[in-house]
């Protein structure tokens, strides 16, 4: 029984995720769907890497991960299907690859699969479900196209380090509004060293991390480092985006204090 995920910026007012659904079960009757999200902003190829790239690891492995993210193809931009970390993805290689996958080895290939449909502005239901149920009944990948062995390369901004401060930036924003920056916990405790800090972002400053939310009192902000192991700003039982004034690439600095 295969399990099949999609992740898209479709949202559920429209017909795209019921007509891709149906596709799969018509291909695949046996098949486990799960909507990882239609909720990304449309085009947001970063947040939708940032989503995968923290959830698909908690699958079974053989899972596969089609991707409905500018799907449209193009020289640049070809359709392929990946096998990663005995993951398998399906998607348009607009950078969401390296994103997710870092520099982790992986096989890919081009698909050149023909579509059932001379439209072609629905790829992900006319070429990549059939792509999902060629992967699921156990076809090789040199059935599916061509090798393709080098993914387009694109890495999220990493941190600097400047004397005693971390300088970073906001990376994603999840549906609680809560901020997640670039800044991990492995470099955090690297440069720490036992010393006190702040963590600054505009006017604001934090100079304590917390294990929970409700560490704080209602609606006070906190800093914490999440289950993605990245450092996070929130406010208890608030969005601390809006009422913090941040979005995606706000900087957030960290300064230690000898």
């Amino acid at each position: 029984m295969a399990i099949i995920t999609l992740t898209s910026d479709w949202g559920l007012s429209d017909y795209y995720v019921a007509a891709v659904k149906g596709t799969i079960y018509t291909s695949i009757p046996d098949a486990t769907i799960v909507d990882i999200t239609h909720s990304i902003e449309p085009w947001d190829v970063t947040s939708a890497a940032f989503v995968l790239r923290n959830c698909y690891k908690n699958f079974p492995e053989g899972t596969i991960h089609i991707i409905g993210i500018e799907t449209e193809e193009s020289m640049q931009n070809p359709h392929i299907a990946l096998k990663a970390n005995g993951h398998y993805f399906i998607g348009t290689d607009n950078d969401i690859f390296s994103l997710i996958l870092g520099e982790d080895p992986y096989e890919a290939v081009t698909i050149e699969v023909p579509q059932d449909t001379d439209f072609f502005t629905f790829t992900t239901r006319d070429r990549f479900v059939k792509v999902a149920a060629m992967i699921a009944k156990g076809m090789s990948f040199s059935e599916i196209g061509k090798p393709y062995p080098n993914i387009k390369k694109r890495f999220n901004f990493q941190p600097t380090i400047e004397g005693d401060c971390i300088r970073g930036m906001v990376a994603y924003i999840d549906s609680y509004e809560n901020v997640i920056t670039n800044i991990s916990k492995k470099l955090f405790e690297s440069q720490r060293n036992g010393r006190n800090f702040e963590i600054r972002f505009g006017r604001y400053v934090i100079d304590s991390i917390c294990k929970g939310y409700n560490d704080v009192d209602i609606p006070c902000s906190l800093a914490i480092f999440g289950s993605h192991g990245y450092l996070e700003i929130a406010i208890n039982h608030g969005r601390a985006a809006s009422l913090l004034g941040m979005t995606k690439n706000t900087p957030v600095d960290v300064e230690f204090k000898n």
